[in-house]
């Protein structure tokens, strides 16, 4: 088996080196970083390192998460064509043995086969605790008592993964959506579905391109003993990003999603529901953020609705 990650890097050397120091001491082939046009020392620092396994790609504008991930598996795929990519933030790694681990669970898995098309990790905040960012989920729309379940409890708990299924001796489970963090997905599945969307710039990404392996027929499944950890701090209360401007690309971009999830049919209820969650989610914010929260929410959604893509620099200066 071979083995190629995928780190995008945005303004975070940091914890990339910490990244790169787990992977470099990991069972993986290559590690490729891809260096949003970052404006801190990460380019010198990369540039200075010599280990033959390090694939460096510096792009020349940021392209967020969506674009890094995108041109990081096109060189993956088009240079080295390893049996799986697996793809992470700047501030996620594999827990030590991770990969190993990931070799062992699949070695009866054929990565140009049609079955499976991705295997997830188990996420985990460097303390222990479940990343919630990263909870693996089916898609409700799907699986009809998920959906009723969904209806009735009015949580994101009615389709995503609970804690049992964490336990690492819980065996793997069959899910519909899996984060870009700890995300393994197969030459066979790269070869049907092709590259992620990149013009999405930043969140969603993952969502749809898992909603397009599963589409296209493959199976996706989390491995609780394949752990990663993931140092984020984007989230605040309620699921509140921050900065704020990027509730923008969240609804922005959950149009798609709520589109490529219900099918057609029950997209409009479907839309309905998610912006129920969204602008419930607002009250979490202070009163002095909620007028940017709902403005930013609104221009997303307008420009979901029309398909926009790419950075808009306008929210950021907003």
């Amino acid at each position: 088996m071979t083995l190629a990650a995928v780190v995008v890097t945005y303004n975070r050397l940091a914890p990339l080196k910490i990244t790169l120091a787990r992977l470099l001491d990991e069972a993986c082939e290559h590690t490729i970083v891809v260096n949003n046009a970052s404006t801190d020392d990460t380019a010198d620092w990369l540039a200075a390192q010599s280990n033959p396994r390090l694939h460096v790609i510096n792009l020349d504008t940021n392209t967020g998460g969506a674009g890094g991930f995108e041109a990081g598996m096109g060189y993956a795929r088009d240079t080295l064509d390893p049996d799986w990519v697996v793809l992470m933030d700047d501030d996620a790694r594999p827990a030590p043995g991770a990969l190993d681990c990931f070799a062992r669970e699949t070695s009866n898995i054929d990565p140009n086969s049609g079955e499976y098309g991705c295997i997830a990790a188990a996420v985990f905040y460097p303390d222990g605790v479940i990343c919630e960012m990263n909870r693996p989920s089916r898609n409700p729309f799907w699986h009809f008592k998920l959906f009723i379940k969904t209806l009735f409890t009015g949580s994101r708990a009615g389709f995503h993964l609970d804690d049992t299924a964490y336990a690492p001796d819980a065996g793997a489970v069959d899910i519909d959506v899996a984060s870009f963090v700890g995300y393994f997905v197969s030459r066979g599945a790269i070869a049907r579905v092709g590259l992620p969307e990149g013009g999405l710039f930043i969140y969603g990404d993952d969502v749809l391109y898992s909603l397009r392996i599963r589409r296209a027929g493959l199976k996706i499944a989390m491995h609780p003993a394949v752990r990663f950890e993931h140092a984020c701090g984007t989230l605040g209360d309620g699921f509140v990003y921050r900065p704020i401007w990027k509730i923008y690309y969240h609804c922005r971009n959950g149009v798609s999603i709520a589109r490529q999830a219900a099918g057609p049919l029950i997209f409009p209820a479907a839309l309905l529901y998610y912006i129920a969650v969204w602008w419930r989610r607002g009250r979490h914010c202070s009163p002095a953020e909620r007028p940017a929260y709902y403005r930013m929410m609104r221009a997303g959604l307008r420009d979901g609705m029309r398909g926009l893509r790419g950075r808009n620099d306008a929210v950021h200066q907003d």
